[in-house]
Order: C-alpha cells, then structure tokens, then sequence
C-alpha cells in the first residue's frame, strides 16, 4: 500500500513530538522557548493554563461631609404704644356720671349695643307744649328712692331680647361722663333693675371717643364733669 507524500509530510511533525504543529488555515503562535528541567516547564505551563485565583477587593467607604447649617429665627417683639392719644382707654366696667340727675353709676361697657341704656322706674309719659315728655326715677341704688326727671322724648326704639318681648322705649338726650370725656347722646329708658348694672354704655358713646380693654375695670376712675360756668 503506498502512502502518499502529502500524508508523510503531516506525520513527520507528530511523529517527532513537535508541538509547533498548525494547519495552514490556523493563525500561527510563535514557539515558547523554555528553559530549566523539563519538570520546572511542565509546572509552569500548568500553572499558565489555570484560572488566576480571585481577589476579594474592598472598596473605600465614601466620604461624608457633614455641613453644619445655622438657622437664625426672628422672634417678634410686643410693645405696647396707645391706640390713639386723643382715645379714652376704658375697662369693661367704669363709673359714669349722669345729667340730669348729678348721679354717679357704675356702668357696664357694651361694645355690642348700639345705644346706651338706662334704667329708670316710674316711667309716664305726658304732654308739653304740644310735645311728647316723659317723667322717671333714676337711682344709683336699691334703697335709693332716686332723682325725678323729665325729658323731651326725641323718638322710640323697639328692642328685641331673646326669651323677652319685645319692647318699645322711648328715647332722650342725656350727658354721660367717663373721666375727663362728657358725650350727649342717646338714651333708651327701660327698667333693668332685675341687672347688675343701671346703665350701659354703647357706641353711640364710644365711637370715636373710647378704646375698650375688657380685661380691666374702672380704668378712668371717679368721672369729672364739667363745671358750669
């Protein structure tokens, strides 16, 4: 059987222990040279052909910058200034005088009313001069027979009150003062002696006369009237 020369020349390397053998569609490797005993190179190629071993890698923390952040907060100050210089300040209950009458009540200070209320007993209307009067009592007190006072009547009002009914009283100019400050104005006559207080002093007084602190009580003292020249 003949061989053929193509096949031998294959062979010749195999056959020879070279391991530089490639086919010619392989990329050729340059041949290691090695050096040492041949038992130094076997370790050395084994050593080659195994994996690396793994190394744990630790990676550095990242730093932390800590800022420190100031807030700054306002408070508010109170200062107390007046509410008007030209205002009386007036506490919930103050001591008016009244005229006519020259009686001293102590008085409660309504912001919520309208028109100042007094309570009077006796009340009659008459006629003057083709003119409607009425005729009352006024007293600072229970035992106080009071003061007889007739009045012009200017008109009448009808004053509605929860669990009352109402009630239609006739209305004078009276002079009402508190402190240094003496207003004419409006009155209602009705009989509030069933009340703690004979007179109550509404806006019709207060409007741009007065400022009211409810907090305190007879701020403005003893009342001082005009005197009559």
């Amino acid at each position: 059987m003949r061989t053929s020369p193509l096949i031998l020349l294959l062979l010749a390397p195999l056959m020879a222990g070279c391991e530089s053998l490639h086919f010619p569609w392989q990329k050729s490797t340059p041949a290691v040279i090695e050096s040492g005993p041949p038992a130094e190179a076997a370790a050395a190629r084994e050593a080659a052909q195994q994996c690396p071993p793994v190394q744990e890698v630790v990676c550095a923390e990242p730093e932390v910058k800590v800022v420190e952040r100031v807030i700054e907060r306002t408070y508010e100050k109170v200062v107390e200034v007046p509410v008007a210089k030209d205002k009386l300040v007036l506490g919930s209950v103050e001591t008016v005088a009244i005229e006519p009458g020259g009686l001293l009540l102590e008085s409660l200070i309504d912001t919520g009313a309208p028109t100042s209320s007094l309570s009077v007993t006796e009340l009659k209307p008459f006629e003057r001069d083709g003119k409607e009067w009425v005729r009352f009592k006024v007293g600072a007190g229970d035992e106080d027979d009071g003061v007889s006072v007739e009045l012009p009547v200017k008109r009448y009002v009808r004053v509605a009150r929860p669990g009352f009914e109402t009630q239609r009283r006739p209305v004078v100019n009276m002079s009402l003062t508190v402190g240094d400050v003496t207003h004419m104005v409006e009155v209602n006559l009705t009989d509030r002696t069933s009340l703690d207080y004979r007179l109550l002093v509404g806006r019709n007084f207060l409007k741009d006369a007065a400022v009211v602190d409810v907090s305190r009580r007879k701020v403005q003292g003893q009342p001082r009237p005009p005197q009559p020249k």
